[in-house]
């Protein structure tokens, strides 16, 4: 059996979605961003949008006989980059927020909102600037 295009369209139309909101909120003033309400829902579609990336990722992987990748978040991106899924600087970009997705997690009591912010601003920048 192939790739499941409904699975993959499914979470393309959720990133979209989500970034849609991220976007909205980077045209916040920091002050505005900063207040709980807005760096939750930061969180929430920068986590949300992760979560469907990787399981797109752990999809292909396991389509392409490569499961023993798609095993935890940063091995599906360095998965998708070693088989040229994705490009190096995509796949470099993957690994770094594995490991994010992994801290908004597991470490959400350790996680400020500056933080949040410095960590949105910069993946929403990198992204639309590439």
């Amino acid at each position: 059996m192939g790739i499941n295009r409904i699975l993959i369209e499914e979470r393309l139309s959720l990133i979209a979605d989500q970034l849609q909101e991220l976007i909205e909120l980077q045209r916040l003033p920091k002050a505005e961003f900063l207040k709980p309400r807005n760096t939750a829902a930061a969180e929430t579609s920068l986590r949300r949008s992760l979560e469907a990336i990787f399981d797109i990722g752990r999809h292909v992987l396991a389509k392409s006989g490569r499961s023993d990748l798609a095993q935890e978040y940063k091995s599906i991106a360095k998965g998708l980059k070693d088989l040229a899924v994705v490009s190096p600087s995509l796949g470099e970009k993957l690994i770094a927020m594995a490991g994010y997705r992994n801290r908004l997690v597991h470490l959400y009591r350790e996680v400020a909102p500056e933080e949040v912010y410095d960590v949105f601003r910069g993946v929403l920048m990198t992204s639309r600037s590439s």
